[in-house]
């Protein structure tokens, strides 16, 4: 797919990707399909998802993205540009009203109310991206095509016959005679209104406020028969301001600039992100632009957390534990232990949840980041066991593994979690240390929850990370994640002490 030239979504030297329509097989295990569905909602109309769905490819592409988010950061900017979005809803509303009209000199009007609409919005974003700070070329190029466009003779007479002919028409004034079911237009001849009349002649009665009796009559989108032969006898009196509109109409069916319309569309890309991120800013948790690279698989991040869990738990009033990251050379292999329901889980995902978004060019959950470009991401998260699968669990991990490990590269990411939990500990605990071997042997960058303690002893490659509880109780989870070797039996020990079942406890308790 080229790039169009004035896109803000893609750099125009450099081909875009082909857009995706379906989500990539990760988004399920990673909760990006419900993060992608919270930022759509509402823009249905603009058909973001293939955006989302689509991860850049190259650190050219996402910086451009970086440059363009951080000019939209600017919350006036961002003010300014929801409001030309609102604008073209409108001109989209105008323009299918139009469609839907039965009666021509109807459907004109709408046509001439969308644009004079449309030239404001689009001489008043000019103004605006004129006057504003731009650092990104994506903006930046946009609003030098704005400029030109809007100074254009070609615009410059749309408008301004737009504007003529509306202030022309709202000059307009006619009589309506009612005789019976007759009615007859005539030109307006200064003829009283009556309405006013009877109002002077009715006020030196008025003793007190009485009760309103007035009403207003439907304001339908379609006209009906009796109104449009009225307004087929106003236009016998204005001949020539109608023929002209109805050339007008014809002349300018399609009055829609491409790379306005584009970017109408590709804008809400930035803006649906930030709008769903700022509440979770106010409540204190922090989002940053990566460094990302092509070549290097080091992993720093600090204060990261699963975005799909703070966008719950901020709504609810709290907010997520934090936890750095840190993969350096020659590490490739995350291996996460601890007790059950530690957050090891929601570590992985937030590991996942952070290459991907880093890969479409926005913030990324937490304070800092420098992170590799992965070319691919794939996940094994442990689903429920169907009655109707003809394999066992066993062997669809199997199969599902091998999937993997045909079609991951050296740029890959992998994230595991717990696989092989159907299987007996010694199976389990050989078939992991074969594929362990196998991943270090692609050279992937992988993260892996496990209950298998031996797989974060493998090798100077492979780097334990574990689940902390609390010291004082090691029923009470911290949700941090940290660096250190693995140990369930600490956690087992800490458990037996707590119910009072160690060894020197019971030996206590029974002694004669």
């Amino acid at each position: 797919m080229m790039s169009d030239p004035h896109s803000i979504l893609f750099p125009p030297d450099e081909p875009g990707p082909s857009l995706r329509f379906e989500p990539p097989p990760f988004f399920q295990d990673l909760l990006l399909d419900q993060l992608v569905e919270a930022m759509t909602a509402g823009r249905e109309e603009y058909d973001l998802k293939p955006f989302f769905y689509t991860p850049l490819t190259s650190t050219k592409a996402i910086v451009f993205r970086q440059d363009v988010l951080q000019d939209l950061e600017d919350l006036s900017l961002r003010r300014e540009v929801a409001a030309f979005s609102s604008s073209m809803r409108t001109v989209r509303a105008y323009l299918s009203h139009a469609e839907k009209a039965t009666y021509d000199r109807q459907r004109e009007r709408w046509v001439l109310e969308a644009v004079a609409l449309y030239c404001e919005a689009v001489r008043r974003l000019a103004d605006v991206l004129s006057q504003a700070p731009l650092r990104s070329r994506g903006l930046f190029d946009f609003c030098d095509h704005l400029r030109a466009y809007s100074a254009s003779p070609a615009f410059r007479l749309l408008a301004g016959e737009a504007e003529t002919l509306l202030r022309q028409l709202a000059s307009i004034r006619y009589t309506i005679f009612l005789r019976g079911l007759r009615v007859e237009v005539r030109p307006y001849a200064e003829e009283p209104d009556y309405s006013e009349e009877i109002a002077r002649t009715f006020q030196r009665f008025r003793q007190a406020e009485a009760r309103e009796y007035r009403f207003t009559f439907p304001d339908w989108l379609e006209m009906n028969h009796v109104e449009a032969r009225i307004l087929d006898g106003v236009a016998e009196l204005h001949a020539d301001l109608f023929s002209r509109i109805s050339s007008f109409c014809t002349a300018h069916r399609h009055f829609l600039d491409p790379s306005v319309v584009a970017f109408d569309r590709e804008v809400q890309f930035y803006l649906a992100y930030l709008e769903f991120i700022d509440p979770l800013r106010r409540a204190g948790l922090s989002f940053c632009s990566p460094q990302v690279s092509e070549t290097s698989k080091e992993v720093r991040a600090d204060e990261v957390f699963d975005l799909a869990l703070a966008h719950k738990l901020v709504r609810e009033g709290s907010l997520p534990v934090c936890n750095d990251l840190l993969v350096k050379a020659p590490e490739r292999i995350l291996v996460i232990t601890g007790p059950n329901q530690g957050g090891k889980t929601t570590f992985a995902r937030a590991f996942g949840q952070l290459h991907f978004l880093a890969s479409l060019g926005l913030l990324v959950p937490g304070r800092k980041a420098h992170l590799p470009l992965p070319d691919r991401i794939f996940t094994h998260f442990q689903g429920e066991e169907l009655t109707t699968d003809l394999h066992g669990r066993l062997e669809d991990d199997l199969l599902r593994i091998r999937e993997i490990l045909r079609s991951a590269t050296p740029r890959s990411i992998v994230i595991v979690n717990e696989i092989f939990s159907s299987t007996t500990l010694q199976d389990a605990l050989f078939l992991s240390q074969r594929i362990a071997s196998a991943l270090l042997e692609l050279d992937v960058l992988c993260v892996w929850v496990t209950f298998l303690d031996e797989l974060s002893r493998l090798g100077e490659k492979v780097v334990s990370m574990v689940a902390l509880v609390s010291p004082h109780n090691p029923e009470e989870r911290t949700y941090r994640v940290v660096r250190r070797p693995a140990d369930g039996l600490a956690y087992a020990l800490a458990l037996a002490r707590k119910y009072g079942l160690t060894y020197e406890q019971i030996r206590e308790r029974i002694r004669p």
